[in-house]
């Protein structure tokens, strides 16, 4: 098993998008170099992550999470960066929330101890290989869900190959994505967890995004219909595990201030129960889903923080940027950028020009013309005005939708302080 120190211990070359360096150099070394990619310095495209956004971000949704009476397991596949995992905990997360046996096993690796995977894990020969993880970490407390008693026997498996005598299994509450679907599969999952050694009832969790739709009144029926069903199942779990501290899990990244509204005033009578959000996206931001997320958070009430009510959209700020050269200006009306498809996210939109850049110097207003229309493998189409004075060399900014799409494409991000400077190097682990 590898430690966290032989872990960390990269050395980064040409061979890793941003890294400028053929030799390359040691992950720890990267921020004595006063790179700034405005200036060129990285090799474009690279993708930043604005230190002090994120930092803001994490502790205004803290801050929130204590004052609404829940927890927090982010999720840590939207990153799957220990060390941001790790930074996340340290300021109060209750734990971490993981995918799947890869992602436990890289958290695992790197000294997280309280991990809550938020998935079934398929069958036998996943329970096999669940067992031989957490065989190796006997100090593990682990949660993990079930929709059905054919998922209890892949997690009884693991229990038993590891020798763990408390693995703790959610019952899961779905629409439209996993999760049981009525009461009777319920009891039948709750009934298979009570029959199977090595595990216990932890609680039952839900992810409301999967009944999300573009219709916003649809959107807030749907999600108050799956809280009932959960708010059911709990129930019954309680019912058969009477005396013990349960968990109501939801996952909250643009709802968190719906379910907690739903879900911690059961938890409140329970007594003996945590709500844990497993909200992971949020902390990152950014100018397209979540931007639109948190203007209708706000069109809810907002956050009410120490009984004040602040703005969700004014609060939360993007923290990624991707940086592109300017390739081509082949026609008047036509640039082509050097990033596409495998750099950035475009399921949930193209990114947007934010800021341009020539020889470090910012060409202010430049950008609010420039828009991208559509994405090769590696080339952006950005259109602009005929007479738009944009010229190849420029660096542009842009911002991003969807973070979880845009990190993943990355095998290292760099951190970015105030003035635009790169602090670190912040290697991913996706496998």
């Amino acid at each position: 098993m590898q430690s966290f120190s032989r872990w960390g211990a990269q050395r980064l070359s040409a061979t890793t998008r941003g890294i400028p360096l053929v030799d390359g150099l040691a992950t720890e070394e990267i921020g004595s170099q006063s790179w700034q990619p405005s200036r060129g310095d990285l090799a474009l495209p690279a993708l930043t992550l604005d230190e002090a956004a994120f930092a803001a971000n994490r502790d205004l949704f803290l801050r929130w999470c204590s004052g609404a009476g829940v927890a927090v397991a982010p999720h840590a596949k939207t990153p799957m960066s220990p060390e941001l995992a790790r930074s996340l905990r340290e300021a109060g997360a209750w734990g971490t929330t993981v995918a799947n046996i890869q992602q436990a096993a890289v958290l695992l690796a790197h000294g997280e101890r309280r991990l809550l995977l938020a998935n079934e894990i398929g069958g036998l020969a996943a329970g096999r290989r669940l067992g031989a993880l957490l065989g190796a970490y006997p100090d593990v407390e682990f949660h993990a869900f079930a929709d059905s008693p054919a998922a209890v026997a892949s997690l009884a498996e693991a229990a038993r190959l590891s020798g763990h005598s408390d693995i703790s299994v959610l019952v899961e509450l779905g629409a439209g994505r996993a999760g049981a679907r009525d009461l009777s599969t319920v009891a039948g999952v709750i009934a298979a967890v009570i029959a199977a050694k090595g595990l216990s009832l932890g609680g039952v969790a839900t992810y409301e995004g999967a009944v999300a739709t573009p219709d916003p009144d649809e959107t807030a029926r749907a999600i108050a219909n799956l809280m009932a069903r959960t708010i059911e199942a709990f129930a019954l779990v309680r019912d058969a595990a009477a005396g013990r501290p349960l968990i109501l899990s939801a996952g909250g990244s643009a709802y968190f201030d719906v379910v907690a509204a739903a879900l911690v005033p059961v938890a409140q009578r329970d007594g003996d129960a945590t709500v844990v959000l497993r909200s992971g996206a949020l902390f990152f931001a950014d100018h397209g889903i979540y931007a639109r997320a948190f203007a209708e958070l706000d069109r809810r009430g907002g956050l009410v923080i120490d009984g004040v009510r602040r703005s969700a959209a004014e609060g939360f700020r993007p923290t990624l940027t991707l940086w592109a050269e300017v390739l081509s200006r082949p026609e008047a009306r036509l640039a082509i950028c050097g990033f596409g498809m495998r750099d950035a996210s475009f399921d949930q939109g193209l990114p947007i020009a934010l800021r341009v850049f020539r020889d470090g110097v910012e060409q202010r207003g430049l950008a609010k013309a420039l828009t991208v229309t559509r994405l090769n493998d590696q080339h952006a189409f950005v259109t602009l005005a005929e007479d738009s004075p944009l010229a190849v060399g420029d660096i542009i900014a842009f911002g991003i939708s969807h973070p979880c799409t845009c990190l993943d494409r990355w095998r290292v991000i760099y951190g970015l302080d105030a003035g635009g400077t790169v602090t670190r190097a912040l290697t991913t682990q996706f496998g």
